[in-house]
Formats: structure tokens, sequence, C-alpha cells
């Protein structure tokens, strides 16, 4: 029988899925009821000190396509499939003093079940490094077994936060370090898609002695402009600002993100996020080198946390492993990482003829012919 537990940064896992940082994961109950669903891990709605206040009117919407025509709306409508989410919602509106008391009752009730700890404050000086320093102290009191970093917000207007910290690889550094300094649970970093090169803040994260990254959180992005009315489908009073594009649309992105950070740190650990809903979605991740998979917008479909997209998981894993003989996510993790390589190395019908786009052979990206086995 296949065995779905999976140890991840020293952490047991019943199995590999979790559900991620998200209005899934906003309460004590959600969270609960998640445990109950089945889901292997839960990582809480990220918890701060600053007071936040979100948008009048809906947070959440989901892009739809027409299944026999081109176009794309968020209105819901027969005939249409589910292509994305879109977001604009900041970070837990309920203070640290809110969550105290909840974490550790329901550590307490779910011993076995995996419960993470999503913290964001500044960057700019010591007292906003300080107040990293007390959000991961009072998680791992409440009995958290890891902490995940929010360098990843899409639509936080201060220049130290969220997804403005993922792309500034000195404070991606500085502030993993500074929490590393008072956690005694290991210590994971949720990084920013909308980076040139993830890579970089990713060994900025390692350097700073992170136990894992995660990857990918929403992509930046505007809602589509509504055709009959010249109005965003989603605003406040006709106006709007980038939120974050989530769902089916972002799995293939969201591979090629994670395939840059596995191949560069083959060593590493990393937790991947975007477009899963099925078991064939999560083993990209897998096969790309993740130890884990978190699910956000599948879940917002189904019952708010994903009764049956975790069953849906977990059978589908299964089954897999059981027709190919696998006994455990080692059997197949990382397996297909090695098969993306630069384009150079992409045969051609006939090698001497690709020059990538140099014309001095000698260039670096020029293929020689015994490079792709000719």
């Amino acid at each position: 029988m296949a065995d779905l537990s999976t140890t991840f940064t020293g952490i047991r896992f019943e199995n590999p899925f979790l559900l991620a940082s998200a209005p899934p994961t906003e309460s004590d109950a959600n969270i609960i009821r998640a445990f109950e669903a089945g889901w292997g891990g839960v990582v809480t709605k990220t918890i701060g000190l600053h007071p936040v206040v979100n948008v009048k009117g809906p947070k959440t919407k989901f892009l739809r396509s027409e299944d026999q025509g081109a176009r794309l709306s968020m209105t819901k409508r027969p005939g249409t499939t589910v292509m994305a989410s879109w977001n604009w919602e900041l970070i837990s509106d309920k203070p640290l003093d809110w969550w105290i008391g909840k974490l550790a009752a329901i550590k307490k009730a779910y011993p076995t079940k995996i419960l993470v700890a999503s913290i964001m404050a500044g960057s700019g000086n010591d007292k906003e490094l300080h107040n990293w320093q007390t959000l991961a102290k009072a998680c791992q009191g409440e009995g958290a077994d890891a902490l995940e970093l929010n360098f990843s917000c899409p639509h936080m207007d201060r220049v130290d936060m969220g997804s403005n910290v993922g792309k500034d690889k000195v404070l991606c550094s500085v502030v993993t370090m500074a929490v590393k300094e008072v956690s005694k649970i290991p210590v994971w970093v949720k990084l920013t898609p909308a980076t040139s090169n993830i890579v970089e803040e990713a060994e900025a994260c390692f350097r700073g002695a992170a136990d894992a990254v995660v990857s990918s959180n929403t992509w930046p992005s505007l809602p589509p402009i509504d055709p009959a009315t010249l109005d965003f489908e989603m605003n406040v009073e006709g106006y709007v600002s980038p939120g974050g594009l989530g769902g089916p649309a972002i799995l293939p992105l969201s591979m090629a993100k994670m395939a840059q950070l596995t191949k560069a740190f083959p060593d590493k650990e990393f937790s991947g996020i975007g477009g899963i809903s099925t078991f064939d979605h999560a083993l990209n991740y897998f096969l790309l080198g993740c130890g884990t998979t978190q699910v956000c917008t599948a879940a917002m479909l189904d019952h708010a946390i994903g009764p049956n997209v975790i069953k849906t998981l977990t059978t589908g894993m299964s089954d897999f492993m059981d027709a190919r003989g696998f006994h455990s996510l080692s059997d197949f993790r990382g397996a297909r990482r090695d098969r993306i390589v630069p384009h150079s190395q992409i045969k051609r019908p006939d090698a001497r003829e690709y020059h990538g786009g140099y014309e001095d052979e000698a260039v670096e990206g020029y293929a020689k012919a015994e490079e792709v086995g000719v």
C-alpha cells in the first residue's frame, strides 16, 4: 500500500497537501474544518502586528472563460469554466491577540496535524525586525509546527512589506536571519513570482538560513474591463488597484518558477503552489522536486476549505503510487527536474545550423553537436 506520509523540513505530514495561507484559513473554525476534512497541514492567514482594513465590497472573484467562445469575465453564467481567481485581500484583519489561544487550542485538539503560522511585518528598521521576532515567538509559543514568512503579498502599499520584501535580496536575507535568531521551529519563506530571477531571492533566503522556500504566491494583475460599462469588473466606486491572480491559469507559470528554484538548489526543500485542484496538478510540483504542495482557489470553490478537493488529492496520489509500485513520495520526487534544459540543448534537425542567435559559434549559448546527442 502507498504511504502518503512525508517528512518536510523535519516535520512529518500525514499527506503532502496543505491549505495555503488565504481566505480559507482566516479563522479557527475553518482550520478545524480543514483538519477534519483530511488536509495534512494548514497555513494560517497571514498574521501581523500592523492594523489593516480590507476593501469595501467583494475581496475575491473568479475569472471565467466561455466554453464555446473567447469571452473572459468575472460574471457567473452558464457555459463557462473557472480559469482563475482574483483577489485584493490583505493579510488577516484579526490582531495577534485574537489568534493567541486559538492556535494553541487547535494544536491541542489535532496534535498530528501540521499547523503553520504565516506571519508578516515591515523590514525597514530594527523595530520592524523586532516585530517579526515578536510574531515568531508568539506563534511558536502557541504550538505552531513551522513559520511561513510572507514575502509575497502582491498588494501591500508599504515598500518594506509583502512582495516588496520578496523583490529585495538584502531584505530577504536580513528578515529571514532575524526570524531564525529566535525560532525554534522550521522557517519557510513564501516568495513572490513578480521578480526577474527568483533564484536570487531564494539564494538570499537560504543564506539567511531558511529551511524551505514556498512558490508561487498569486501573480500581480488587473481584472478585465466590462465592454458594456467600461468599468473594471472588480472595483470600488469605479477604482481598482492591482490584485493577485491564482487558480488554474497560473499552473504553468508557477511550474516555471519552481523549476528554476529546484534546479538551482536540488538539495533544498520547496513547497509548490499554483493551480492545483487534482493530484495530476500536484504531481507536476512533486516531479520538479517539491516535498509538499499547497492549495487555495480549488478549496475556496469547494465549501471554502476543500473537503472534496483533499479527497481527490489523496485518492489520486494513492492510485498513482499503487499503479506504479511507488511506496513513498521520495520514490518519484524530482524525477523530471533534469528534463528541463537551456533552449540551446533542445535537439534540432541539424545541430550545426543552430547558433542561438549568435554569428560566432564560440559564443556561449551555441550548442555543439555532441551536446544534443548528434
